[in-house]
């Protein structure tokens, strides 16, 4: 029976998630829930490799395209309309497959949401003020030497999350990276977790070919467009890996070589702090890729750890 399921299929950036979750809806009757942050914005459809419509049309693909570009969406929200579609799922008495590369999305939906020590608008002001009469980068800096791990997988120019860092470190003495050790001791009830994974130079060579694809499907339009609307982008989605680096060169900062070098570089970091996330994610049933691996063969094997052999 495979009606009451909750089928988890993660990996970094260009890792064939989708298409798993694809071919995995199809042959047991699910419908999927992306866990992507940025899958979540309309008319943001090549850089952020958004399954096409008509896969979409074949199988209900729920959480894209429920933003506008200019509106932030926050993991809480993601949280709250991915639960809501899993009930409706197994009301349908359908499987669940979530796929997805947002750790953060992935972490909280497993674990639950992790609220934290509660806030200091003194602290928060005073690292605010700061951010003014210094730069994000001695913040994140500074973060660094107090809680690397945090750091680590903060980007230097998400200035919310720095001064977030900051803020538990100043209020507790402890890293937040300290506190969210909580979400480990939870254990993952119901989820069957499948995670791709390749050599890291294979995964390389695929972000690689990805980004020639997005620059020849037309990106650079697809950023002209968003520009031209009528509501500037959101900071998180003017900041995405392929959106950012564009908008740099439509402002004429970088020549067009250069750009594309910026997000092979950009989404090769981000496939790192993937690797980094999904190791400390338990129950994970990894499938290791080869060049070998045929597309068969890795549905295959996910059926084999569902013990779905004979379905």
């Amino acid at each position: 029976m495979t009606q009451n399921k909750k089928i988890l299929i993660l990996g970094v950036t260009a890792s064939g998630k989708g298409k798993l979750a694809f071919e995995l809806a199809k042959k047991l009757g699910g419908e999927i829930i992306s866990a992507d942050s940025m899958k979540v914005y309309k008319r943001m459809d090549i850089g952020t490799a958004k399954p096409p419509i008509e896969i979409r049309r074949q199988i209900p693909w729920y959480l894209v395209d429920v933003a506008e570009p200019w509106e932030a969406f926050s993991v809480a929200k993601f949280v709250e309309l991915a639960e809501k579609r899993i009930e409706q799922i197994h009301s349908a008495n359908k499987p669940v497959i979530v796929v997805g590369g947002t750790a953060l999305y992935i972490k909280a939906l497993l674990y639950g949401l992790f609220e934290g020590p509660g806030s200091d608008k003194k602290i928060r002001n005073q690292l605010k003020q700061r951010l003014q009469s210094e730069s994000l980068e001695t913040l994140h800096n500074e973060l660094a030497s107090v809680d690397p791990e945090t750091a680590q997988r903060v980007h230097p120019n998400d200035a919310k999350r720095v001064i977030r860092g900051l803020e538990v470190y100043r209020l507790t003495g402890k890293p937040i990276s300290h506190f969210q050790q909580q979400w480990n001791k939870n254990k993952t009830t119901g989820w069957k977790i499948i995670g791709l994974r390749r050599e890291k130079s294979v995964e390389n060579h695929r972000i690689n070919i990805r980004v020639k694809r997005m620059m020849n499907e037309g990106l650079i339009d697809e950023v002209k467009a968003l520009l031209s609307e009528p509501k500037p982008l959101s900071k998180q989605a003017s900041s995405a890996i392929g959106y950012a680096e564009v908008i740099d060169y439509l402002e004429g900062k970088r020549e067009l070589e250069e750009t594309v070098e910026k997000m092979k570089i950009n989404t090769r970091r981000l496939a790192k702090h993937q690797r980094t996330w999904f190791k400390r994610f338990t129950s994970v049933n990894w499938i290791d890729i080869y060049e070998e691996t045929s597309k068969e063969d890795i549905l295959k094997q996910t059926l084999e750890i569902l013990d779905l052999r004979k379905s």
